[in-house]
């Protein structure tokens, strides 16, 4: 019980487990519970050593009214690992009071105030213990009694203290907190109840420090395309560094669902030397991240948009790496093999680059014919029969020729193309394929196939 000293603690429980209090840690929980909460509000006041206020009148119609607010904010809470005591009230005192008082009280309106913060004790104004102990020898039981109380009476026997902390209490006084300043960078670390051997299991413990990087992104309207996670490693005769995991996404977001199903991805790949203790997080400042209107009659499915595609990318690199998922750009040049390049998978989500203003003209005035969907990487020789060109048999030329000759600027250089003269033919086979083919000096060739 609080208060209690620990003499007689042990003299009832002689086998007790004392344990040093750890501040700075339950300060760092404050301040992590502080960055979760801004994805709620950007007004958010710490008051140590264990008291968080959420300034939400703003964020009402946002989060569809208070009873939601509030019930997402409990719940949010307990999830980040805390048992909180919560109450909602119009004023930041009252809120306060009806918190410690308990029971998760809603108070919506100044009108109710009075009747809410009557039915609490005196102990949740934190007086001293000599001025508790006159207002109990006066008949004071509850704060009923001494809003009842003539103010002028309370202000001479107690101070002007108490009276003007009833006043900001039921909303007579303005009452200005501070506010809690969210730090330019996010750097955060958890230590984990229990040794973790398995990278799989760190995924849960993670995810409380995600929502808070998540809060704290909210709270300063950006996103991050990458963040870097560091997992401690136990203590012992050889301690080893912490095993870094950075984790790319394929553009900026503030989505806890989103970073969580990719790390997700790595930690059933990753593995672990020895068993972790801990796990930090950090982030580089936030780019801004613009906000979407929503669709007017349904909400985006998955595949819809560039967000689904953005999450497919992600859980792609996860399983592949990085280098194993591109996305392609088209090149101003003829010939087909030097049209297109790699180019990062990013720019699938909305991320490219604008084209030049050449390519962007030459693509506008090229008169260019049809071209296939699949390009084989090297152009396969075609047998000639009676003048035809044979792929399966004879084939049937349905459209050309396009010639293509470009290329001379290069023809020095190694491993290029070269100058080329060729002409394109659009042609089907006999098992209905459409092929896309050519003739040069040396012969047919099949570069491509229509899908």
């Amino acid at each position: 019980m609080a208060g209690r000293r620990l003499a007689e603690a042990r003299a009832l429980l002689p086998d007790l487990a004392v344990r040093e209090r750890a501040v700075e840690r339950e300060q760092a929980a404050l301040r992590r519970l502080a960055c979760w909460a801004g994805g709620f509000t950007s007004e958010v006041c710490c008051l140590p050593p264990s008291m968080l206020l959420l300034e939400v009148a703003a964020s009402l119609r946002l989060f569809g009214g208070a009873a939601k607010l509030f019930t997402g904010v409990v719940a949010g809470c307990i999830a980040q690992g805390h048992l909180p005591q919560a109450a909602l009230a119009p004023t930041p005192l009252a809120a306060q009071w009806l918190a410690i008082g308990g029971g998760d009280q809603c108070c919506r309106t100044l009108d109710e105030l009075p009747h809410r913060l009557g039915s609490l004790p005196l102990s949740v104004l934190a007086l001293a213990a000599a001025d508790e102990a006159r207002l109990v020898s006066f008949g004071a039981r509850s704060l009923a009694d001494l809003l009842r109380w003539p103010r002028a009476g309370l202000a001479r026997r107690l101070g002007p203290g108490l009276v003007a902390d009833l006043a900001r209490a039921l909303g007579e006084l303005p009452d200005p907190r501070r506010r809690f300043v969210f730090p330019e960078l996010f750097a955060d670390r958890l230590e984990l109840p229990m040794r973790v051997e398995h990278a799989p299991a760190l995924g849960w413990a993670a995810r409380r420090l995600i929502d808070a990087l998540c809060g704290w992104l909210a709270a300063r309207g950006g996103g991050i395309s990458e963040c870097i996670f560091e997992f401690g490693h136990e203590s012992g005769a050889r301690q080893r560094p912490a095993t870094v995991l950075v984790l790319g996404l394929a553009g900026a977001t503030r989505d806890p669902e989103r970073i969580g199903r990719v790390l997700g991805e790595r930690l059933q790949r990753l593995h672990l030397p020895v068993a972790v203790e801990g796990i930090g997080l950090r982030a580089e400042a936030p780019t801004a991240l613009a906000g979407h209107s929503r669709s007017l009659f349904a909400e985006r499915g998955e595949g819809a948009g560039g967000e689904s595609m953005a999450g497919l990318l992600e859980r792609l690199q996860a399983r592949l790496g990085d280098d194993g998922v591109h996305a392609l750009s088209a090149v101003a040049d003829h010939r087909p093999e030097n049209a297109w390049r790699r180019v990062a998978a990013a720019s699938l989500t909305g991320g490219r680059s604008p084209p030049s203003p050449f390519l962007a003209a030459a693509l506008r005035h090229s008169a260019a014919g049809p071209r296939p969907l699949c390009l084989l990487a090297q152009p396969q020789a075609l047998r000639e029969q009676a003048g035809r060109p044979q792929c399966g048999g004879p084939l049937r030329l349905l459209a050309g020729p396009e010639r293509i000759e470009s290329g001379w600027w290069d023809a020095a250089e190694p491993d290029a193309l070269g100058d080329v003269c060729r002409d394109y033919f659009v042609a089907i086979s006999r098992r209905d394929e459409w092929l896309w083919i050519f003739r040069s000096q040396a012969g047919w060739f099949l570069h491509g196939v229509f899908a």
